[in-house]
């Protein structure tokens, strides 16, 4: 790859970007500007200033975008319920769109010629980077070194530091750390023993949770209230897009909920096992469908649920930025004109428990619904005519022996 004088790094502050960053300096003989980015990870980004700094970075960004990562990306996806396989919330895929944005924006702000980011070429993220990066800048150069170099186990990378005087945290004890990735979604956690999908996860893993059964022994009571199928207050009180999420983090992280074990199927090809906590959004994930419930039109609903599982693939496989995933973002988004209203839960001990929904826009009429006296508002005989034109076809194939 030639004519690279600039390169816009994805930077942690850790051990993979920070390698990166000496290796792209050295091996392209070009200028690096660092960008973090803060989405709610926990810790202190500041630190990666000064990291970078000792690097030799004169372009640094730190950047706060937990606003508009959780009103613009997640959001958005849990006006769709979206899960993974079944399973995955997209803590992880949800996060790598925004960042892709902001390299591209900072590279054209720059003059640089391309970015880079630590993924592997094992991995998702790779794709989730590049594709977003060539759909905002087609003819920016992507530089990912993983699928570049030969320092291919964490023992080669610290080595490295050595001999470029690097200053990163090492590992405690013979120990390898999980592999981690936060923000204000989730936490993931794959390798270490956790690359046995037989091997129970150590308690001591978990950083959001308390374990269920340590779980406070009284139930937790909130109010979510909603507005276009979004949250906007909780117990009453008006809150911002991260405000909810981090609150909701809390609450349910206290109360032993959003753990996940997983085996889940990467777009690359290979299967991978990964733990994942993600409470704010498993509570979230609950009430969003139970406000629908009450508010959504049936066949309106049964659509949102079959076009699911391609819009979270799509979210998964990196195609945020894709004409089919904001097609698909349009009707989600006219869908929840009506999905206004308050949820009730209960959580306790892992469970999140939906005990009450109210909505002016609510469709559910009590006088049709009712198994008392109904006064005529629903005629029963009329069902005997919808049950026999509906069975129809049945009773054809039935009398044609096919049956």
């Amino acid at each position: 790859m030639s004519g690279i004088n600039k390169v816009v790094l994805a930077y942690s502050g850790g051990l993979d970007t920070s390698v990166i960053a000496r290796w792209l300096q050295e091996t392209y003989a070009c200028e690096v500007v660092t960008f973090t980015a803060d989405l709610g990870q926990g810790g202190e980004v500041e630190p990666a200033r000064a990291k970078a700094e000792a690097l030799g970075i004169r372009e640094i960004y730190i950047e706060d975008l937990r606003e508009e990562f959780v009103r613009d990306f997640v959001y958005p996806m849990f006006r769709a319920n979206a899960l993974y396989e079944g399973e995955y919330l997209l803590g992880t895929s949800i996060a790598r769109p925004l960042i892709a944005k902001r390299l591209v924006e900072i590279a054209s702000e720059t003059g640089a010629d391309a970015i880079s980011h630590g993924a592997t070429g094992k991995g998702n993220d790779q794709v989730r980077f590049e594709l977003g990066a060539y759909a905002l800048s087609p003819g920016i150069k992507v530089i990912a070194p993983w699928r570049e170099w030969d320092l291919t186990s964490r023992d080669t990378l610290l080595a490295y530091c050595d001999k470029h005087g690097i200053s990163v945290e090492k590992k405690r004890g013979n120990k390898s750390p999980y592999s981690m990735d936060a923000n204000l979604l989730h936490i993931s956690y794959e390798g270490d023993v956790l690359e046995d999908p037989g091997a129970e996860p150590e308690e001591s893993m978990w950083l959001w949770t308390v374990a269920p059964e340590s779980a406070p022994d009284q139930p937790t009571y909130i109010e979510l209230e909603y507005e276009r199928g979004d949250i906007v207050a909780i117990d009453g009180e008006k809150l911002s897009p991260a405000s909810v999420l981090a609150k909701l983090n809390q609450v349910a992280g206290a109360n032993g909920i959003g753990r996940t074990d997983i085996v889940e199927n990467r777009y690359v090809g290979m299967k991978s096992r990964g733990c994942y906590e993600t409470p704010g959004g498993t509570v979230m994930l609950k009430a969003h469908r139970a406000i629908e419930s009450l508010t959504l039109d049936r066949e309106l609903a049964h659509l949102k649920d079959e076009l699911m599982p391609r819009y979270a693939e799509l979210v998964y496989n990196g195609y945020w930025w894709s004409p089919e995933r904001e097609a698909l973002q349009t009707l989600i988004d006219y869908s929840q004109e009506y999905v206004n209203g308050k949820v009730r839960l209960k959580l306790y001990k892992g469970n999140t428990v939906v005990v009450g929904r109210e909505s002016g826009d609510s469709l559910f009429d009590e006088a049709v619904a009712t198994f008392e006296d109904d006064a005529g508002a629903y005629d029963q005989k009329d069902a005997g005519g919808f049950i026999k034109l509906n069975s129809l076809r049945l009773r054809i194939a039935a009398n044609k022996g096919r049956r």
